[in-house]
């Protein structure tokens, strides 16, 4: 009798448990976690599938309570728990789980908003038609093995029949030990092109492939952006595929409240849940993280999936939507990770190897069913030749039977005496007297017939691959007439990657710079538009040696360009100027952008696209100007790059944006003004580290203090007035403050002065002449005793425009163009800005609130023109 210790075996503890985490890994691998690339299915499925197809619940069968294939499958294969059977089963019958469910489900199967799913004593089940023909077809005839179940009273299959690449076709998701997998579904209609292509093209590359097979096709619609993660998983197995729900904007229409603009969701990314999504976006909006959201609700119903967003008032649709895209799973990533196994073992797959090993599984599946047919057929025909012997000795045979003792010694005659075998000699004696008739030999002759034919051309499909390769392709063809639909998720080639401008609404700005450099940003909305004449408000709190130097009006989303006295350039989105109030000073500027203690900005301009047509022109305060194109500036460093080169003593001054066929207007302090063309005759493109040309010709102490531009079409109106300069001297009209000329058509040249007056000159008065001339008076001052005025700006205007003035106390005024009257070039103009202890900085053009592009399309979109007089003005 053997003791405890006799039965203990010493073995080492490390190989040990080597040993038995191995048989564990393996066990989880091949037994639970991956699926068989052959049919896409794990064992659980497989078995649920049997285990339905033995109990008879065909797709035209009544339904049967799941509660009862659950104990099928658990009595007879897999012994496990019941919650992982019937969450199985629930999951194969779920619509938006599986691109084409396998299981017709009757009851609460669960939900998108992840609702679990109604006990299985209350569900019902059957097995789908597609299940039937495409899995479960011909599994009697021989084509997989079988192995013996957990307690080997049972037969369970190995693999099932698949005729179509199930594995892609509703995909798998699954994690084993230190292995995961999870393909997305496609659509059928695809898969079966695919695979035909292969077929006739065994050659045929991955890349081809996707020709047929263009990306996923999820159950819950939605879209793909970008082809790149498509393309990774096809061909390498592993890529992220970006996901991004269907969304739209609508206006709600409500009783006795304002119409406002909802977002509409009517399709998520797969795996997506809905109620999650809804209070994900609830949470984001009260940590104030979402703004512009004012009510959220879900009214789906059987109909489909809506879920409204309702913005308020002050909202930009996309801009909300863009955010929402961002911090909630609207849009979500498919890591696709096509691992399965393939004899066994786990294989990461291409799009072709899927596809390869399903086509090399099928032609086996189908040598096996014609052999098994084959066999059958044989053994029929065996017996058939029996009966054609009998009849033909019809009349011994009977007289055999009838002088035999017993059932065994007629057996062995007929053997003996007709050289029959065992299992005809049993078919005769079982053959019943109505089979004697000549009708039913007749019918004996005719199967004989037609069963050797059949036998010709089975053997004929063995013999030839090509017969077995259209086979496969006639039934797959069958399988997508009667089962494809159309594609539900689209693919987008245009990338889904949100930039962070995407995230920012494209209001409109005013940017303040002082010379002190304190630079902050404040919406246009902060000063409301006022009459003429008034003071303005307060832009910033100023210290008592500081003032403005730049004043700018654009979009948030605009580049904006900072020219600095050196020629070097530096950029920074406008929406990154922290934005401030009009009380706050602002932000240090070197905070933002590397500009040297010894330098100083002198022109800032924004633009809001790099456009091959556009230009830019820069004036120095020597007066040379040259024009670049606006491309060469549009990738620029952090620290800043060259933007013109200078002569000693000499800056950088003004810097405007313009295309070949503009022309130039340029003011100097005195309040002379030079017209010329922009073009190649008068000034022709030049590199960045080109110095320009003489821009204007001036009397001795005078200065440049504004440059403008003249659209093309406003141009075209302006008559040449040849080489010859402008005379000083050129005897002008004196016109009064008050009058007007009502006859322009506009636009007009708005003239600025230092102490506040304004006017506009119809543009046909500012003729054009060559560049390096003196130009001709812009404008006339008032004098008044101990003080002098000065040109402060000069700006191209229209009827719709509004403006916005600065003083170097930093006081704004916003107002419209139409306030200010229409005067001669000999005019002083009337007061737009009453000015105390002060002088305007700067005048900007308001950006229309309509605008996305180009600003130099038209007048109205000019929040790139900025008039700035010299800072010591």
């Amino acid at each position: 009798m053997s003791t405890a210790e006799d039965r203990i075996v010493a073995t080492d503890l490390r190989q040990e448990m080597s040993r038995s985490y191995l048989e564990y890994a393996m066990s989880v691998i091949v037994g639970r976690a991956l699926p068989d690339a052959r049919d896409g299915l794990k064992p659980v499925h497989r078995r649920i599938l049997y285990a339905m197809h033995e109990l008879g619940l065909a797709a035209d069968r009544p339904f049967r309570k799941c509660a009862r294939v659950v104990g099928e499958v658990l009595g007879k294969y897999h012994p496990h728990g019941d919650t992982a059977v019937y969450d199985a089963l629930v999951r194969m019958a779920q619509d938006f789980s599986m691109r084409h469910p396998l299981i017709n489900g009757h009851g609460n199967f669960g939900s998108i908003d992840n609702d679990p799913p109604a006990a299985m004593r209350y569900t019902e089940c059957r097995l789908q038609a597609l299940t039937s023909e495409s899995l479960l077809q011909d599994i009697e005839s021989e084509t997989v093995d079988f192995i013996d179940n957990f307690d080997g009273s049972q037969q369970e299959p190995t693999v099932m029949p698949a005729r179509l690449p199930q594995l892609l076709l509703n995909g798998s998701s699954g994690i084993a030990v230190g292995m995961a997998t999870n393909i997305p579904p496609h659509n059928l209609g695809e898969l079966v092109d695919g695979l035909c292509a292969l077929i006739h093209n065994p050659e045929i590359t991955n890349q081809e492939l996707i020709r047929w097979i263009p990306g996923p096709d999820f159950p819950t619609g939605a879209q793909i952006f970008g082809t790149s993660g498509i393309r990774e998983a096809y061909l390498t197995g592993r890529g992220s595929i970006t996901m991004r729900g269907v969304a739209s904007v609508e206006t709600i229409e409500r009783r006795g409240a304002p119409d406002r603009e909802a977002i509409i969701i009517t399709e998520l990314p797969y795996q997506t849940n809905k109620a999650a999504l809804i209070e994900r976006i609830a949470e984001l909006v009260n940590d104030k993280k979402l703004e512009g959201i004012s009510d959220i609700r879900d009214e789906s119903d059987r109909d489909g999936m809506r879920i409204v967003i309702e913005l308020k008032r002050d909202a930009r649709a996309q801009v909300v939507l863009n955010n929402l895209y961002k911090h909630t799973p609207i849009q979500a990533n498919f890591g696709a990770n096509m691992l399965a196994l393939v004899n066994g073992e786990p294989r990461t797959l291409t799009l072709k190897d899927f596809l390869q090993v399903f086509l090399d599984f099928r032609v086996e599946a189908i040598e096996r069913r014609t052999r098994y047919e084959l066999r059958k057929a044989e053994e029929r025909d065996h017996i058939l030749q029996g009966y054609l012997i009998a009849l033909s000795n019809m009349d011994t045979i009977i007289a055999l039977i009838r002088h035999a003792a017993d059932t065994p010694t007629a057996k062995q005659g007929l053997m003996s005496d007709y050289s029959l075998s065992e299992a005809q000699a049993d078919a005769i004696l079982q053959m019943q007297l109505r089979r004697l008739t000549a009708l039913e030999a007749d019918k004996i002759e005719q199967e004989h017939q037609e069963l050797q034919a059949k036998i010709t051309d089975l053997q004929d499909i063995l013999a030839r691959r090509d017969r077995v390769l259209t086979i496969i392709e006639e039934e797959v063809s069958h399988l997508k007439a009667r089962f494809a639909t159309p594609r539900r998720t689209t693919i987008s080639r245009d990338s889904a990657q949100l930039e962070e401008i995407d995230l920012i609404a494209n209001d409109r700005a005013t940017i303040v710079i002082t010379e002190q450099g304190y630079i902050k940003r404040m919406p246009v909305s902060t000063f409301e538009t006022q009459n003429r004449a008034t003071r303005g408000k307060t832009g910033a709190k100023m210290k008592d040696d500081d003032e403005v130097q730049h004043f700018l009006t654009c979009c948030d989303r605009d580049r904006v360009l900072f020219f600095s006295d050196r020629g070097v350039v530096y950029a920074l989105s406008a929406y990154q100027i922290p934005a401030s109030s009009r009380a706050a000073r602002g932000t240090a500027i070197v905070q933002l952008l590397p500009i040297p203690h010894d330098e100083k900005i002198t022109s800032v301009i924004a633009v809001s696209e790099f456009s091959e047509d556009l230009y830019l022109v820069m004036l120095t305060q020597q007066g040379y100007i040259k024009k670049t194109v606006l491309s060469a500036f549009g990738n620029i460093r952090a620290n800043g790059l060259i933007a013109i080169s200078l002569e000693e003593g000499d800056q950088l001054r003004w810097v405007r944006l313009t295309r070949e066929e503009d022309s130039i207007l340029i003011g100097s302090r005195s309040g002379m003004a030079i017209h010329f063309r922009a073009d190649r005759d008068q000034l022709r493109p030049l590199g960045r580290t080109a110095r320009g040309v003489r821009a204007m010709s001036l009397r001795s102490g005078d200065e440049l203090v504004a440059l403008d531009i003249l659209p093309a079409a406003i141009a075209s109106r302006v008559g040449q007035a040849g080489d010859d300069a402008a005379d000083d001297n050129e005897p002008i009209e004196e016109t009064s403050d008050d009058s007007t000329e009502t006859s322009s058509p506009g636009p007009w040249v708005l003239v600025i002065t230092a102490r506040g007056y304004g006017k506009r000159v119809p543009v046909e008065q500012f003729k054009l002449y060559n560049r390096a001339t003196k130009g001709k008076i812009a404008t006339k001052f008032k004098s008044a005793k101990g003080i002098d005025d000065s040109l402060a700006g000069l700006l191209v205007v229209n009827d719709s425009d509004e403006i916005t003035i600065a003083t170097k106390r930093a006081t704004i005024v916003r107002q419209s163009v139409n306030a200010i009257p229409i005067q001669s070039r000999g005019a002083t103009g009337v007061m737009v800005q009453r000015i105390v202890d002060d002088s305007i900085a700067a005048v900007a053009l308001v950006p229309p609130e309509d605008t996305s592009g180009d600003s130099l399309d038209s007048n109205t979109d000019s929040e790139d023109q900025v008039a700035q007089p010299d800072e010591n003005s």
